[in-house]
């Protein structure tokens, strides 16, 4: 067994942990989210609005992903395209 084997059976458990932990307060943290968005916006004065949405909207995707993992019908992994001609 592998070094990188050995290292993902070890985190295998904390990933569950944290895969519960973002479903059950899924909604808390992106209020939470959305305030540091908003504050940061406020402290910059707009200037990075673009920006902080971006990154706001990266955030909400990925704990959407972390926290729905298993759930049927969720997200789907892209289909690879078919080479062109």
């Amino acid at each position: 067994m592998g070094l990188l084997d050995t290292l993902k059976a070890k985190l295998a458990p904390a990933k569950e942990k944290v895969g519960d932990l973002a479903q059950q307060h899924e909604g808390k943290i992106g209020q939470n989210l959305d305030k540091m968005a908003k504050a940061v916006d406020s402290r910059t004065k707009g200037k990075y609005h673009g920006h902080i949405e971006t990154g706001t909207s990266k955030a909400k995707d990925a704990l959407g992903k972390i926290a729905h993992k298993d759930a049927p019908g969720g997200p789907t992994p892209p289909t690879p395209s078919a080479p062109s001609a």
